[in-house]
C-alpha cells in the first residue's frame, strides 16, 4: 500500500509482535536473581508470593486491557490520563512513563555489562563498559529508526532467544527437584508475603508496553487486550515454575548471587551455567529492545499533543518512524547508563511506574462515564463494575507504602520537574494530520491503517 506521498509504508505489528513486546517488557534481568530474594523472604513457601504478585498485576492489566480496546492513538497511559483527567495530569503520566523507560534502559544496560563481564571481563568496567553500552543501544536504535517492522523483528527474535534457555531450565530441572524443599500447604506470614510480593510486583511490570504503539498495530482494539493478558499469564506460569525448580534443586538458593546459573550447573553441568548466562544477556537485550521501541513513541505522543517541541513529532519521510524521538531517547538512555549506577536508576524506575498504573486504573470508571459511545466499539470490558479498578488502585497504593523516604523524594522531584516542563513548554495540540502523516504512513489510528492495508 502506498501513501499519498508515494512512500511505501511498512505493515504494522500483529498480535504475535505485540505480545512479544509485552513479554520483553516483563521478563528482563530480574528473573535471573529474584528467586534467591524471594526464597530469602519465604523459604519453602516462596511460590505464594508469585501468585499474589500475579493477581495484583492482573488487576492492573485488566484496566489497561479495557482502555486499550477503547483507543487507537499512540501513547498508552498518557492518552488515557489526558482523556480522563486533562492535559496536566496526562503530561505528568506521560513524563513519568518516559522517565521509567529511560531509567529502565539505562539500568538494564548496566546489568547487561555485568552479565557480559562473565564472558568478557573487560566489559564490566572502564572504557570497554562504555563501548559495550554504546554498541548495544546503537544496535537496538538503528532497526527502530528504519521502521517498526524491523524493531518488531528484533523484539521477536530476542523474545525467542531469552525464552529458550528458561524453558529448557524448567523442563529439565523439573526432573531433578526435591519435593521436600517446598510446600504448597504451608502459608507464609502476611508481613513476609507482603515484602516479597512488593518486589515481585515490579518484576511483572512492562505489560503496559503493548498499549503504547497502537497506531502501528493491526486491529489494536482487539489485539492490545489479548497481548497484555496473555503476557501476564504466561509470565506468571514461567516465574512460578522457575521458582519451584530453583528451590528444589539449589539448597543454598536464599544466599545465591546467581540462582539460575548455579541451579543449572547442578543438573546440566558447566554448560548449563554458561547457557543461563547467555540467556541473561539475551534477556537484558530483549527487554531493552522493547524499551527502545516504546519509549520514543511516548516522546512522539507528547510532542504531537503540543507538550514538547514539535520536532519530536516529526516522522521520517521514508521510514515513517519518529526518528528524532528515537535518536533523542537513545542518547538520553546512553547518558544515564554510562554515568549512573544501577541502584540509583532502579530506585527511580520503581517509583516512576506507580503514577501511571494508578491513573490508568482510575481512568477506567471515568472514561466509562464520559465516553459511553465507546462501549459499542470496545473489544474488551472488565466485568464487575468498579470492583476491578478499585482493587487495582488499592494494590498500587499498597505498593507505594512500601517505598522508602528517599525513593518518595526522588519521585516527587521528578513530578515537580515534569510540572516545570509542562508550564514552560505547552502549546496547543497539533492540528488534524493530513493523510499519510501517521506512524508508518497510515492514518493516525490503527483501525484506519489496518483498513487501508486491506484495500
Amino acid at each position: 500500500m502506498d501513501d499519498p506521498s508515494g512512500i511505501k509504508s511498512a505493515p504494522p505489528m500483529g498480535l504475535f509482535s505485540l505480545t512479544a513486546i509485552a513479554l520483553n517488557g516483563i521478563i528482563g534481568a530480574g528473573i535471573f536473581v529474584l528467586p534467591a530474594t524471594v526464597a530469602n523472604f519465604l523459604g519453602p513457601a516462596s511460590h505464594w508470593a508469585y501468585v499474589v504478585a500475579w493477581l495484583a498485576a492482573t488487576l492492573v492489566g485488566l484496566c489497561f486491557a479495557e482502555l486499550g480496546s477503547m483507543f487507537e492513538s499512540t501513547g498508552g497511559p498518557y492518552v488515557y490520563a489526558k482523556k480522563a483527567f486533562g492535559d496536566f495530569v496526562g503530561f505528568e503520566v506521560g513524563w513519568m512513563f518516559l522517565l521509567a523507560r529511560l531509567t529502565a534502559v539505562a539500568a538494564i544496560s548496566s546489568a547487561f555489562t555485568a552479565y557480559l563481564g562473565y564472558i568478557w571481563p573487560a566489559a564490566s568496567s572502564g572504557p570497554w563498559r562504555i563501548v559495550a553500552i554504546t554498541l548495544v543501544i546503537l544496535a537496538l536504535a538503528v532497526p527502530n529508526f528504519l521502521g517498526v517492522r524491523y524493531g518488531a523483528w528484533v523484539v521477536n527474535l530476542l523474545t525467542v532467544g531469552k525464552l529458550l534457555p528458561l524453558l529448557l531450565f524448567i523442563f529439565v530441572g523439573l526432573f531433578f527437584v526435591d519435593g521436600r524443599s517446598y510446600s504448597f500447604s504451608v502459608l507464609p506470614s502476611a508481613g513476609s508475603l507482603g515484602k516479597a510480593s512488593l518486589v515481585l510486583f515490579f518484576a511483572f511490570g512492562g505489560f503496559e508496553f503493548a498499549s503504547v504503539p497502537s497506531e502501528e498495530v493491526v486491529n489494536s482494539r482487539r489485539n492490545t487486550p489479548i497481548s497484555i493478558l496473555a503476557a501476564i499469564t504466561f509470565t506468571a506460569a514461567l516465574y512460578i515454575l522457575i521458582q519451584i525448580v530453583t528451590l528444589g534443586t539449589l539448597p543454598e538458593l536464599a544466599t545465591s548471587a546467581t540462582p539460575l546459573a548455579s541451579a543449572a550447573r547442578r543438573f546440566l553441568g558447566p554448560l548449563g551455567g554458561s547457557l543461563l548466562t547467555v540467556g541473561a544477556i539475551l534477556s537484558t537485550t530483549g527487554t531493552n529492545s522493547a524499551q527502545v521501541l516504546v519509549g520514543p513513541r511516548i516522546l512522539y505522543a507528547l510532542a504531537k499533543g503540543g507538550k514538547l517541541p514539535r520536532i519530536l513529532a516529526r516522522l521520517h519521510p521514508r521510514y515513517r518512524t519518529p526518528h528524532v524521538s528515537i535518536v533523542l531517547f537513545s542518547l538520553c538512555a546512553w547518558g544515564f547508563a554510562a554515568y549512573s549506577n544501577f541502584v540509583q536508576l532502579a530506585a527511580l524506575n520503581v517509583l516512576a511506574r506507580l503514577p501511571y498504573y494508578i491513573s490508568t486504573c482510575l481512568a477506567v470508571p471515568v472514561l466509562r462515564h464520559t465516553m459511553p459511545q465507546s462501549k459499542t466499539r470496545r473489544k474488551f470490558t472488565v466485568r464487575g463494575g468498579l470492583l476491578v479498578p478499585v482493587l487495582a488502585s488499592l494494590a498500587c497504593v499498597w505498593m507505594l507504602t512500601g517505598s522508602s523516604l528517599r525513593q518518595a523524594i526522588v519521585a516527587g522531584m521528578a513530578l515537580l520537574l515534569g510540572a516545570v516542563v509542562y508550564l514552560g513548554y505547552s502549546k496547543p495540540s497539533m492540528a488534524a494530520s493530513p493523510p499519510g502523516s501517521g506512524l508508518n504512513g497510515g492514518s493516525m489510528t490503527g483501525g484506519g491503517l489496518a483498513r487501508r492495508l486491506t484495500n
